[in-house]
């Protein structure tokens, strides 16, 4: 058999009337999760018992929900009414003449500066305030420094790399300089050897085979004992010619 259907009115018995207020606000808080999760909605559910006991839920804040609805109401109330146009935006204006005010006395005090009138445990919550930022900062240093480091390592392995194949370079070519050094010398080596296997003969008195002579007859002179000494060195001369011939 199906559920039958309840009359929406009152319950007169008063354990009745408890029970079914648990069973309902529980499936009504449930359901207001829900619908939040799922539709990614701001809820807030406010409950007050008979007995004026309090039980609510709110997806982000209850001030947030209250706030947000209390501006929305306000906006809605603009368009019919200006003056509540003009004094909505007279409270907008002060309240964000207050949040700067505050701003800069916050910043005044993380800075130092207008702290006679705090008390101890003013002080004490900003000096945790200016230590919790001191480690962000240094985090942060910290965080930036490692990465330098890294790119700078990284960096170095390149060049390191770099030198290293240029080294290996250089050292072909000098392997190649010295192979042609090997085969320029060598082939000087040949050429000075085949040089002296042709060197030229010459005779024990001094004489070089390959030198040109010049013959040249002198003139008949007067004295006649310088006749038979021309005729001497002449066949001398001949007779080297007939060698050099001969070789």
């Amino acid at each position: 058999m199906g559920r039958g259907k309840i009359a929406i009115r009152r319950i007169d018995n008063s354990t009745s009337r408890q029970v079914t207020f648990s069973k309902r606000r529980t499936g009504l808080l449930k359901k207001a999760k829900e619908l939040s999760i799922l539709c990614d909605a701001e809820v807030g559910v406010i409950i007050f018992s008979s007995t004026n006991k309090l039980y609510d839920y709110a997806s982000t804040s209850m001030k947030s929900v209250t706030g947000r609805y209390s501006k929305a109401n306000e906006e809605q109330n603009l368009h019919c009414n200006p003056t509540s146009e003009v004094k909505f935006w007279q409270r907008e204006a002060a309240t964000l003449r207050q949040q700067l005010q505050y701003l800069q006395e916050c910043h005044r005090q993380l800075m130092g500066k207008e702290l006679s009138g705090l008390s101890i445990e003013d002080l004490q919550n900003l000096e945790i305030q200016l230590e919790m930022s001191l480690k962000g900062v240094r985090m942060k240093k910290e965080h930036v420094l490692t990465n330098q480091i890294k790119e700078l390592n990284q960096k170095g392995n390149l060049v390191h790399q770099e030198n290293t194949e240029l080294y290996k370079k250089i050292d072909l070519i000098h392997e190649e300089n010295m192979e042609l050094k090997k085969k320029v010398y060598g082939v000087r080596d040949m050429n000075e050897a085949n040089g002296s296997l042709t060197a030229p003969y010459t005779i024990s008195n001094g004489y070089d085979l390959h030198t040109p002579i010049h013959l040249q007859l002198s003139q008949p002179q007067t004295q006649n004992n310088a006749a038979p000494q021309k005729a001497i060195e002449l066949r001398y001369i001949l007779s080297l010619l007939t060698c050099h011939v001969q070789f």
